[in-house]
């Protein structure tokens, strides 16, 4: 593959070391930490519904799982026609038929199948001895289309962009430190972890268009160039907190127009909101919000930036995003429920992130380089019994469940 200037400068700035590292990549399968979890939901009476935004690799998650019922399972892939109109507005009857007996169905790209709520409602009530995987790149028609058919009904994971944890099949922890400054910059999705010669073309082909194909076919989508001028704004605010007014002003665009197209892009799983931490305090913000990406090999490429960090002015914004998505993927991938916010005052007296469960909150800040932090003051005196701590870049094994002891 033809390799850009960028591509030249980011593989020279990689140490001999490094390059050994990559060389062994080779075609791993890594083992996605949520399957346990999936695995462990089946059979239970209810559909199993997998969301993921496009090229995260569900496909080959389901695929996976299928092997372990090699004899007794039927793959669906609805970007066929004939799939997708054979799931349509199904009977039972025919349903039954199309099984053939199958224990498991595989569902992929169900959002694609209209009324698709109703037939998984039809595996779960009539079809008692199947269990049904329906997989979605976006939560938009599925979501939509399947909360009061199978509400009470269905089990609903997520999966995400490779997690720190899931690539200690490849990496030593060593190495997984020593390439840390990459994987901010590059991201972590699976085709650019694997495939590093290629990485820069494929980040840049998935964030021009791929990664949102279903906001761009949603029907209330007119101008596309709306959406890409929103998420440049997006990217380059991240660790900011977000006005919908200010986007709608820079934007020329309404208020209500910028909140929905930000919520379309939650809805593919581009983005992710965090809203401020409030007990009433006078002091604190109440109604903006932070939004990051769940990957920032996507967040860069949308600002066309793939620098090494040595070269870059916005380190800070970047480690902050990388380690919020990286305590995402890890609450998530272990089952975990947790309220997830940030605190600022009208002052600017700032923690990056808080996380709230059981009762019991905690507080983070990120700073990419090792110092000494001071908690601030007004945090200490609204919150006393609430821990703190600082994650850099040599203390953060334990905050993203590398040491396999999470906080």
């Amino acid at each position: 593959m033809k390799k850009t200037l960028t591509d030249v400068l980011f593989f020279c700035k990689l140490g001999y070391y490094d390059i050994l590292i990559y060389s062994k990549l080779g075609n791993y399968m890594i083992t996605r930490s949520i399957q346990a979890l999936i695995e462990s939901s089946l059979f239970k009476g209810k559909a199993v519904i997998l969301y993921g935004a496009r090229q995260v690799g569900k496909t080959t998650l389901i695929r996976e799982i299928e092997k372990k019922y090699p004899d007794d399972s039927l793959y669906i892939n609805c970007d066929e026609p004939d799939l997708r109109t054979a799931l349509t507005d199904v009977t039972s009857t025919a349903l039954k038929n199309l099984v053939g007996g199958k224990r498991l169905v595989l569902i992929d790209e169900a959002q694609r199948v209209r009324n698709i709520g109703l037939t998984l409602k039809l595996f779960t009530d009539q079809l008692h001895d199947v269990q049904v995987i329906a997989t979605g790149s976006s939560s938009l028609d599925l979501s939509n289309e399947i909360v009061e058919p199978l509400t009470g009904r269905k089990y609903e994971f997520y999966l995400y962009p490779f997690s720190l944890t899931e690539l200690k099949i490849i990496y030593s922890p060593i190495e997984l430190k020593r390439i840390i400054e990459t994987r901010m910059v590059m991201g972590m999705y699976p085709d650019i972890v694997l495939k590093p010669d290629e990485s820069s073309y494929q980040l840049r082909s998935l964030s021009e268009s791929y990664l949102y194909k279903d906001v761009l076919q949603y029907q209330d989508i007119r101008r596309p160039e709306l959406l890409e001028k929103l998420l440049k704004a997006l990217a380059l605010q991240v660790g900011q907190e977000v006005s919908y007014n200010e986007l709608s002003n820079l934007l020329d665009v309404s208020k209500t127009t910028v909140r929905n197209y930000v919520q379309l892009l939650e809805k593919t799983f581009v983005i992710f909101r965090l809203p401020p931490f409030s007990r009433n305090l006078r002091t604190e913000l109440r109604k903006l919000r932070k939004i990051y990406f769940y990957d920032t090999g996507i967040r860069n490429a949308l600002i066309n930036n793939l620098n090494p960090l040595d070269l870059r002015q916005d380190v800070g914004q970047l480690w902050e995003n990388f380690m919020i998505s990286e305590r995402l993927k890890l609450q998530s991938n272990s089952g975990n429920v947790v309220n997830t916010y940030f605190w600022r005052t009208h002052r600017q007296v700032e923690m990056d992130y808080l996380e709230e469960a059981g009762g019991a909150l905690q507080a983070f800040e990120f700073k990419f380089k090792p110092r000494k932090n001071r908690i601030p003051k007004a945090f200490h005196d609204a919150y006393p019994d609430c821990p703190v701590e600082f994650i850099n870049r040599d203390n953060f094994q334990c905050f993203t469940g590398l040491d396999g002891e999470k906080r």
